[in-house]
């Protein structure tokens, strides 16, 4: 029998990927829910019964009648546009997922699957990072972590079976190259197949823990149906880190050009270094099947097509 799907954020990354894997398993209906403030409405698959909506606002709850289970992926989560905003990053990412939980627990869904972040981290300095220990430093990581006591009191009242996930830098087809600061891949990417050079903020040295979105949404599908990642809290990341000029070296290599970055001053508020811990996950029977240059290739293909369309200025 089929289930109902809820998706908020639909039209982000992770949200538009995760509605593609859900529509491909032909087993599933898909609700999403996005105010394409930061999403894209082309980027959401057709089959998905769509709703612009706001995740702080009531007019939500009755799409989530019905519906099996959820997936809130819907945040502010520009870690540069939330340090220049704490008020608004508050707003959607508290107010707006305690908006969340109580559509839950007026429609009787029985899981809801969430997005932390490995921003939690940020603070720490022993590697890997295992979810037992947290030390939020951004506004954007504050705001995740003040989330964590009202899921874990709504699971105690209400019984929502939950599922939390941090996410390290999940990169692939669909990420989003229009933030403010764009993720480091898209960033590169767009730049050297235009000609152009890239920036480089900091020495390059910073190191990172990147995931591919396919290797991610393995991961989600199994929290629907597996009983053992209810409450629970799991790092989803690859176990390995690159720095950032070895993903540059790496991209420049992959499109064959020798065009050299510019270096800019430093980004306040980023870890330094970013590794996951995925033992939780593997014990699950998760582990990542994309090598770096796979998943870098598929990006490139993204994007080029992306390019062809004339989605990306020339």
């Amino acid at each position: 029998m089929s289930k109902t799907i809820l998706i908020t954020g639909v039209a982000g990354f992770i949200g538009s990927n995760l509605a593609v894997r859900l529509l491909q398993e032909k087993r599933f209906r898909v609700i999403g829910i996005d105010n394409l403030s930061y999403g894209l409405k082309e980027q959401i698959p057709d089959g998905v019964d769509f709703h612009q909506l706001d995740i702080r606002s009531p007019a939500i709850h009755p799409y989530f009648e019905g519906v099996d289970a959820v997936y809130h992926l819907a945040a502010k989560n520009c870690i540069s546009d939330c340090q220049s905003n704490p008020v608004e990053t508050a707003d959607i990412n508290i107010t707006g997922t305690i908006n969340v939980l109580e559509a839950c627990k007026r429609a009787k869904v029985k899981k809801l699957i969430y997005a932390e972040s490995s921003a939690l981290y940020e603070g720490l300095d022993r590697f890997p990072s295992a979810e037992k220990e947290t030390a939020p430093q951004s506004f954007y990581s504050l705001s995740k972590a003040a989330v964590i006591p009202f899921v874990e009191k709504y699971t105690e009242l209400y019984g929502l079976a939950t599922t939390a996930l941090r996410y390290f830098c999940v990169y692939g087809p669909r990420q989003d190259y229009r933030r403010t600061i764009p993720p480091v891949f898209s960033a590169f990417i767009i730049k050297l197949l235009k000609g152009e050079q890239p920036f480089i903020y900091g020495t390059g040295e910073k190191k990172r823990d990147f995931i591919y979105v396919d290797d991610v949404n393995d991961f989600h599908l199994q929290c629907l149906e597996d009983e053992r990642t209810n409450g629970k809290v799991f790092n989803l990341g690859s176990g390995k880190n690159f720095s950032i000029n070895e993903i540059y070296r790496t991209i420049a290599s992959l499109l064959n050009v020798s065009i050299q970055p510019i270096y800019k001053n430093d980004l306040a508020g980023e870890a330094q270094v970013t590794l996951a811990d995925i033992g939780e996950a593997q014990k699950m029977g998760w582990k990542p099947k994309t090598d770096l240059k796979t998943g870098l290739a598929a990006s490139i293909q993204f994007i080029q097509a992306e390019l062809k369309r004339g989605n990306i200025a020339k």
